[in-house]
């Protein structure tokens, strides 16, 4: 039992050297969450990783919670936390959407903490990240009036008459998110504006359509992000965009780059093996003693199972992540006086000295540093390649429910890929078909006549 604790006891000495470095600057980490398992389990792994990267500065998880939900919460102590009013329901108009606690978290922490008085640089994550490596806003490229975010490419209503709305200034809409670094004096500037942009965003019904906004599901999930996006515009912040600090398990970095934060936001697996956070949204696991996630291969199967260095390198990462994830559980079942699990090979691995190694801190190289050079041009995500050329994508798809769900992959994909110059989709239906058709939002469209029933021949 003695010989157990001493080894987490210098597991966490080794996590712990140098976390809280000393900086030329004050700076302080962010991120908001709810009163729910499914955020209980992501703070533990920031948190863990937030001090595995010796990222400097405190933490604060600003928590957005109910009355009704404070009353069973067990999870108070998972982070340094500052509570803030929930604002899911919202207060005027009664809609339910969550995602607005973010800037309205930040407005409440900019306003009534002693924290937001004492610091210089700010850096705001989502809670379904790990940290790899200390993100410095001045080691970055941020300056004051020019923060450093991390690109999300399918914000496609900057270009569009949706930015033209939401914006005196559509010319200065990035599309960035994930990781924010900013000059504090920027936020207080940003924060209001981003809050009330997102209620404007939210309340545009008519113009959520994937089409307009790049939302797959055309149901404004994404109005925070556009919130953001458009308050930023308004208060005249430019950022310096960076797709390369930033890094989706699933996804192989770039030659060169070594990325400093991880955001798990979607599915990803090495071999057999996978993960969803979406299958863990009502997942007590972090008050489950003993429990991890289901573990993934090892760093030496990896190897064995492939030989090409640059695949390789995009696996590791992926495992990188859920272990970390579920050292951090470790610790904290440990801490929060669980009864010492039976041994495992797993649990060996992520108590080593060699696992530590692997995953400690992870330095910048030059080009991880490099600065995205977007060029704002309406109905253009890229500048084409010349100056006098340019190019559209077709697709064509008939009035059906098969055509449809592919569109809205293709769609998709063509937003998160950067693929310049427009898309459209050439829709042939009949007249019977357009009277009952439901998709006409789902993409740019220019309707064709329908030769499906040839109008010489009669051929189908």
């Amino acid at each position: 039992m003695m010989a157990g604790f001493l080894t987490i006891l210098l597991l966490l000495c080794l996590i712990n050297v140098g976390s809280g470095q000393e900086a030329p600057y004050r700076i302080h980490t962010l991120f908001s969450v709810e009163c729910q398992n499914y955020f209980d389990w992501q703070t533990v792994g920031l948190v863990h990783s937030f001090k595995k990267a010796r990222q400097p500065g405190p933490i604060t998880r600003l928590l957005s919670c109910t009355d009704e939900q404070k009353k069973n919460y067990k999870g108070m102590n998972l982070a340094p936390t500052f509570e803030v009013p929930s604002m899911s329901r919202h207060p005027r108009t009664g809609d339910w959407y969550p995602a607005i606690n973010k800037p309205a978290g930040v407005v409440h922490w900019l306003k009534h903490s002693k924290d937001a008085q004492n610091v210089d640089w700010v850096v705001i994550l989502d809670a379904d990240m790990i940290i790899r490596g200390p993100i410095l806003p001045w080691k970055i490229g941020a300056e004051k009036g020019r923060p450093v975010a991390a690109y999300y490419g399918y914000l496609v209503g900057c270009d569009n008459i949706l930015a033209k709305l939401h914006t005196k200034n559509p010319e200065l809409c990035d599309k960035v998110g994930g990781l924010l670094a900013m000059h504090i004096d920027d936020l207080r500037a940003l924060a209001p504006m981003w809050l009330s942009k997102t209620e404007e965003v939210r309340e545009d019904t008519a113009h959520w359509a994937t089409n307009i906004t790049g939302d797959i599901y055309g149901k404004g999930w994404i109005s925070e992000m556009y919130g953001y996006s458009f308050g930023a515009a308004e208060v005249g912040l430019r950022h310096k965009i960076n797709d390369n600090l930033m890094i989706y398990p699933g996804y192989i970095p770039r030659e060169g780059v070594e990325p400093i934060l991880m955001h798990y936001g979607l599915p990803f697996s090495v071999g057999n093996w996978s993960f969803s956070k979406m299958e863990h949204h009502e997942d007590g696991i972090v008050y489950d003693c003993g429990r991890l996630f289901p573990e993934p291969p090892y760093p030496r199967e990896l190897q064995a199972m492939e030989t090409d260095q640059h695949k390789l390198r995009g696996m590791l990462l992926n495992i990188e992540c859920i272990n970390t994830l579920n050292q951090g559980l470790m610790l904290h079942h440990a801490a929060s006086g669980c009864p010492k699990p039976k041994w495992s090979k797993y649990l060996s691995f992520l108590k080593s000295k060699n696992f530590n190694e692997m995953t400690g801190p992870k330095d910048l190289t030059p080009q991880s540093l490099q600065i995205m050079e977007i060029h704002h041009e309406e109905h253009h995500t890229y500048e084409p390649a010349k100056p006098n050329t340019k190019i559209h994508t077709l697709f064509s798809t008939e009035c059906t429910p098969y055509f449809d769900w592919q569109t809205v992959g293709l769609m998709h994909s063509f937003n998160l890929s950067g693929q310049p110059g427009n898309i459209t989709r050439l829709l042939s239906c009949t007249e019977e078909d357009l009277k009952r058709y439901k998709g006409h939002d789902l993409a740019p469209t220019h309707y064709v006549p329908s030769m499906s029933r040839h109008p010489l021949t009669g051929d189908w």
